[in-house]
């Protein structure tokens, strides 16, 4: 797991820039069957420790009535130009504010900037994921006012941000219809620990080998509570019902 190579240990250093240098995380390579167990006694204590502040971060969030969101996917599943297009046509009704995760880059913290948001970038360096306290930070830095939509883009990785709650109300998992009907099987915890699923870039489906009622079939497998949105950012299929959603959330 992510946990052995460091990336999760409190004493790396990640970099918040609205929307400046990047870093990189020390990787911890063990040999000894000593070695290993310790190795798993680390990953339970950055598990437990986790978890404990994602439950502070939800505590507060309740408490100002913000309503978040933890978007995760593989990369290139369209995550930001999802959300920009979403900023875009909700921002009269919703106050958005944007914490965007990305080992390295400006790039995505600049697109949605430029929808009039506020955002604010967290550079992971070699760090896979996100984690409770990053976002414990990030809130701070960004003054995320009360009753507003906290959006977090994730790092592309449908596997280690599977394991770190965040203090969300809601996790959705991103899949495109180029990556794979089988996705939901080969990374099932990912599909189990979400709440919504959003198949994107449906535009492309006379074109790819992508098979719907099988990617939804697999991923109940995984989480029989998934609520499934296919939708197109590109084109706008399907858009309206996930706006609808969020206008809900209020």
């Amino acid at each position: 797991m992510c946990e052995t190579c460091g990336c999760g240990h409190p004493d790396n250093n990640i970099t918040f820039r609205r929307p400046s240098h990047p870093h990189t995380h020390p990787h911890v390579h063990e040999s000894s069957d000593d070695s290993h167990s310790r190795v798993i006694k680390i990953e339970r204590d950055i598990l437990a420790a986790n978890k404990q502040l994602a439950e502070r971060n939800r505590g507060y969030f309740e408490a100002k009535n913000i309503k978040t969101l933890n978007l995760v996917s593989a990369p290139g599943s369209g995550k930001t130009t999802l959300l920009v297009k979403t900023i875009e046509t909700l921002k009269r009704d919703i106050n958005f504010c944007v914490i965007e995760g990305d080992q390295q880059t400006m790039n995505d913290s600049e697109r949605i900037s430029a929808t009039g948001a506020e955002v604010i970038q967290i550079n992971t360096g070699n760090g896979c994921h996100l984690d409770a306290d990053m976002i414990n930070k990030a809130v701070k830095k960004l003054n995320v006012p009360e009753n507003s939509v906290l959006v977090i883009e994730n790092v592309g990785n449908l596997v280690c941000p599977a394991l770190f709650d965040l203090g969300e109300a809601y996790r959705v998992v991103i899949m495109s219809v180029t990556e794979g009907d089988d996705k939901p099987l080969k990374y099932p915890n990912m599909f189990h620990t979400s709440d919504i699923c959003l198949i994107n870039k449906t535009d492309l489906l006379p074109y790819v080998d992508f098979d719907i009622a099988k990617a939804k079939e697999y991923a109940l497998k995984a989480n029989h509570h998934l609520r499934f949105f296919e939708i197109s950012a590109k084109t706008g299929e399907g858009m309206n019902e996930w706006f609808d959603w969020l206008r809900g959330l209020k």
